[in-house]
């Protein structure tokens, strides 16, 4: 086994895995139950809530659309006032 393969999560990844791990626990539901909704295998539920970085993207966005959850981009950082008076002159 390669050490990548044991190596910790993407700090997101961490993150996201986490989120719908929760879901998935508060909303009651197995991860076979979970799968089932998502269109999944059990395996990859597993795979997503470990915030695997080979699980394809459209994956842990149906897993969260089961959950009544919505998959979305954020800035990191948010712009200051005096960077966005230049944005509207």
């Amino acid at each position: 086994m390669s050490s990548t393969a044991r190596s910790e999560p993407d700090p997101l990844l961490h993150s996201l895995s986490q989120s719908l791990r929760e879901a998935r626990i508060h909303r009651g539901l197995s991860q076979q139950q979970l799968a089932e909704m998502a269109g999944v295998t059990r395996l990859r539920v597993i795979d997503i809530e470990r915030g695997s970085a080979s699980v394809a993207i459209g994956a842990y966005a149906r897993v969260a659309r089961s959950l009544g959850l919505q998959l979305a981009l954020e800035a990191y950082r948010r712009p200051v006032f005096e960077e966005l008076k230049e944005t509207f002159r």
